[in-house]
Parts: C-alpha cells; sequence; structure tokens
C-alpha cells in the first residue's frame, strides 16, 4: 500500500517525524473540551517494525479510553471503552504488512448517524475501507472517550507507563474536532501516476 515517497508531490509535508520503539518515543498533549461525537483523524505513515502499534490513545480513567492501532496481526483497529465495555471495536480485515511504503489513513467518527455503518469510516490512501474482521458499533449520538478536559491524548504509544510504541515514520497527523470529512481533505491522486499523495490541509 502507499508511495515509496511522500517528497516531490508539489506540496512539501510539514510536522514529521521518525519514531523508534525501541526508545519508547511518543507524545502526549492535555485534552480540551470538544466534541465527542463527530472528528477525523488523518495519518502519513510509514511503519518501521511490526506488532502493535499505537497512532492514537485517548484515555479519561482504566474504564474510558479511546485508540486507533496497528494490531499484532497486522491490522488497523479502533477501539472505545466505556465505562469498561469497548462499545466500538472495528478492525479491518486488510493487512498492513509493507515496511517499504507510506499509507494515508483516514477514520472519520460521526456517531450521530443513524445508520450504524455510517459512524466509522477507514479510509486508506483515498478508498473506503469495507470489509471487518470486527465491525462492533456502539449506539447513535454516544459520546466518545476522548476530547474532554480530564484526558490526556498521545500520538504514537498508549497511555503514560508507555508500551505498543509506534515504530517507523509519521507525517502531517491531523485531527479535525467537530466534523466527519472524506480523505480529499487531507490527499489527492496523481493525475499523471493516479498515486494518492498529500495536499495542504494548513486551512
Amino acid at each position: 500500500l502507499g508511495t515509496n515517497s511522500i517528497k516531490d508531490t508539489g506540496y512539501d509535508v510539514a510536522n514529521s517525524v521518525r519514531l523508534n520503539d525501541g526508545s519508547s518515543d511518543g507524545f502526549s498533549l492535555s485534552g480540551q473540551n470538544g466534541n465527542r461525537k463527530t472528528m477525523t483523524f488523518s495519518f502519513w505513515v510509514k511503519r518501521g517494525v511490526f506488532g502493535e502499534n499505537c497512532l492514537f490513545y485517548s484515555r479519561i480513567d482504566a474504564s474510558n479510553h479511546f485508540l486507533i492501532r496497528f494490531t499484532g496481526a497486522h491490522q488497523l483497529e479502533l477501539v472505545n471503552r466505556t465505562s469498561a465495555s469497548n462499545n466500538f471495536f472495528v478492525t479491518t480485515n486488510r493487512l498492513f504488512r509493507d515496511v517499504s511504503a507510506w499509507s494515508n489513513i483516514v477514520v472519520a467518527v460521526d456517531t450521530t448517524q443513524g445508520t450504524s455503518g455510517n459512524r466509522i469510516k477507514f479510509y486508506v490512501n483515498g478508498v473506503q475501507e469495507t470489509s471487518f474482521a470486527t465491525q462492533t458499533i456502539g449506539s447513535q449520538n454516544a459520546d466518545l472517550s476522548l476530547n474532554t478536559s480530564s484526558t490526556t491524548h498521545y500520538v504514537g504509544q498508549e497511555y503514560t507507563s508507555g508500551y505498543n510504541f509506534f515504530d517507523g515514520y509519521m507525517a502531517e497527523v491531523v485531527m479535525i474536532d467537530g466534523s466527519a470529512l472524506d480523505p480529499t481533505s487531507f490527499g489527492e491522486f496523481d493525475e499523471d501516476s493516479g498515486i494518492w499523495k498529500p495536499i495542504d490541509v494548513s486551512g
């Protein structure tokens, strides 16, 4: 999946980092009160090693947390736990086993949707995922375990004790509060090569 480079696309990608799981690399920031029903995440990633690698994690407490990660079986997974129950639990059938290529992962969340299948959408390089190994979808208008002043948000790791560190490259990590966006807000298909490439997201 993905491209071997995200350079020379007509847009210089900013805010990139190389993370090493052996060095316990990761970032954290205090959460703020925001929309807990509707949001979008976008990551440009190039995996360095296999194993369980966390892209994004938010924790209120041990019984209430939210995460997006690669599983130990190479799948992409979203889990939202509320009161110690996984009320949202979505895992792709697609496997991510190419450590030589960049991929754009977009996750659009909107629990206000009446159709349960529209509440969590995964896109990989501009194409929506439709095949899932696990697809547990919580109730309409459910609040997720993030975007509160009592949460801490993490990029590239799970929780403060530090485990499931991401290993590889990340670039242009974006979280949009209050909107469930299509992948065209973060990338486009090159008209010559057909490869999905990043666009300027500064607006």
